[in-house]
């Protein structure tokens, strides 16, 4: 099975990057990274979550590369990333810091927009220097920094330690996803997404998660379920905004309401009525405008500067 099946047309199609490179790990674990718009415009970095790859921002690529330039980059072990042993929240950031290096001059500001265990790799970074350096501000979007498991709604249960051992079954199953069916493409809307999501985001979704290699999959469902970065999010001290989905069962909304009243510096907090996990899939137009919106209040006026002082 292809590890790149994304849709070929249509708004989740991903579009052509305008280049390409491989940035190095503090572990040597290599990254496959994508640029895309015009040089020198305001940056935009894109970081996916859990199963997914840089396909999953093809609506967010597409929309923001006319006037950002926006990069985007595969986890380790996801997309065009290769698998490597070593999966933790360390590991994250490290990717991460290395990926910021690589793509942005010293001391250039970006937005960096996180989904899920990308949200949780902006977290896991807060307190490094060069996130530091480069973070104008974050958006977060679908994701959470602890009970991850024990707060997930995946399993129709009320909570407790039975739901919670349940949960940690289902989501860290070494079974293979296997082709995309439509039994299959219902377990994942039913998982992931909002029960009004149209039939073309969840192909999409369907066919970006199932393209996930099983042992990847698997390896990083372990360090999601024991997972706590509350600590980290007190770190984040840069403006910070928050998304999700009122039916989000893998992140639901008191993960978004523990962030709002945990960042030092929260700047908005939206949540969108009857969409799940996959904002950026199911809301492309709002995520790209919260985007927009982070970049002309925290970093366009650092290209302004740039340019009078050229």
């Amino acid at each position: 099975m292809s590890r790149l099946m994304h849709v070929a047309s249509g708004p989740y199609a991903p579009p052509v990057p305008a280049r390409e490179l491989t940035a190095v790990s503090a572990d040597g674990a290599r990254l496959h990274v994508e640029v895309h718009g015009p040089d020198g415009a305001p940056a935009v970095v894109l970081s996916h979550g859990w199963s997914c790859s840089t396909a999953f921002w093809a609506a967010q690529i597409r929309d923001l590369a006319v006037d950002h330039r926006v990069i985007a980059y595969d986890q380790r072990g996801h997309g065009r990333s290769p698998a490597n042993p070593v999966c933790s929240a360390d590991a994250l950031a490290d990717d991460l810091e290395a990926v910021l290096a690589a793509t942005l001059a010293p001391g250039e500001k970006a937005v960096l927009a996180g989904h899920s265990m990308g949200g949780m790799t902006l977290m896991a970074a807060a307190g490094r220097d060069r996130f530091r350096e480069h973070a104008g501000a974050v958006l977060l979007c679908s994701t959470g920094s602890s009970r991850l498991v024990a707060e997930s709604l995946v399993v129709p249960m009320r909570a407790g330690r039975s739901r919670t051992w349940l949960t940690r079954k289902v989501l860290g199953s070494r079974a293979p996803l296997g082709p995309v069916t439509p039994v299959a493409r219902r377990i994942l809307k039913y998982a992931t997404m909002g029960p009004g999501s149209a039939p073309g985001m969840v192909e999409a979704c369907a066919r970006i998660v199932h393209a996930c290699p099983r042992k990847v999959r698997y390896a990083w469902s372990h360090v999601l379920d024991t997972l706590d970065l509350d600590h980290r999010v007190r770190e984040l001290s840069v403006p910070a905004a928050v998304v999700v989905g009122t039916a989000d069962r893998m992140t639901p909304v008191v993960h978004a309401r523990s962030l709002v009243a945990a960042l030092p510096n929260c700047v908005g907090s939206t949540e969108l009525p009857g969409l799940g996990h996959m904002t950026p899939v199911e809301a492309p137009a709002l995520v790209a405008t919260r985007i927009r919106e982070l970049v002309s209040a925290y970093t366009g006026s650092q290209r302004i500067q740039q340019k009078e002082g050229a």
